[in-house]
C-alpha cells in the first residue's frame, strides 16, 4: 500500500479487521464463524467496489477463505490482482502475534481459521509468496508485488 500510494496517491488500505471494527462485527457473538466471516467479506467486498468504481486503487489486506468470492471479485473489479501470502501452519502458529492459535488449541476458542475452520488454498491467485522464512524483505517483496500488480 504504501509503495503504490507513492505513486498513485488515489490509493486506499481497506484492512479486514479494520472493517470489522467500524461495523463492530467483531463485538457479535457469531462475528469469527463461517457466516459471519462471509458477512464481513462481503461487506469489504462492497466497499472495494464501490471505491473502485469511483476509480480509486484499492489494496485489500484479508483473510480469505471463499473461492467464490474471490471469483466474483475477479469478475467485477476494474483490475483485480490477488496476493497469497503463504506460510504452513506451524509457521503461523509459532508467529500467533494475537495468540488465537494458542487459545484455540487449548480448547478456549472456536471459529479459529486454520484450527476449526478449514482454509483452502486460493485456487488461482496471481502472485503467490512464501513468507515462512524468517527474514523477509518486506520493502523488496512489496516493489515486486507492485510491479506485478501494474502489468
Amino acid at each position: 500500500y504504501e509503495q503504490w500510494k507513492k505513486k498513485a496517491s488515489s490509493t486506499v488500505l481497506v484492512d479486514g479487521d479494520e472493517i470489522r471494527r467500524i461495523f463492530k462485527h467483531d463485538q457479535n457473538f457469531d462475528a469469527y464463524t463461517v457466516e459471519g466471516r462471509r458477512i464481513n467479506g462481503e461487506r469489504i467486498s462492497e466497499i472495494c467496489a464501490w471505491l473502485d468504481r469511483q476509480g480509486i486503487n484499492v489494496v485489500c489486506c484479508i483473510l480469505s477463505i471463499f473461492e467464490d468470492m474471490r471469483i466474483r471479485n475477479r469478475q467485477n473489479f476494474s483490475k483485480y490482482f490477488e496476493v497469497y501470502l503463504s506460510a504452513p501452519m506451524e509457521v503461523l502458529e509459532k508467529r500467533d502475534t494475537k495468540g488465537l492459535y494458542a487459545s484455540a488449541r487449548r480448547g478456549e476458542q472456536k471459529n479459529v481459521v486454520g484450527v476449526d475452520i478449514p482454509f483452502p488454498t486460493p485456487a488461482n491467485p496471481d502472485m503467490v509468496i512464501d513468507t515462512s522464512c524468517e527474514d523477509l524483505d518486506f520493502p523488496a517483496l512489496a516493489i515486486k508485488i507492485l510491479a506485478e500488480a501494474e502489468r
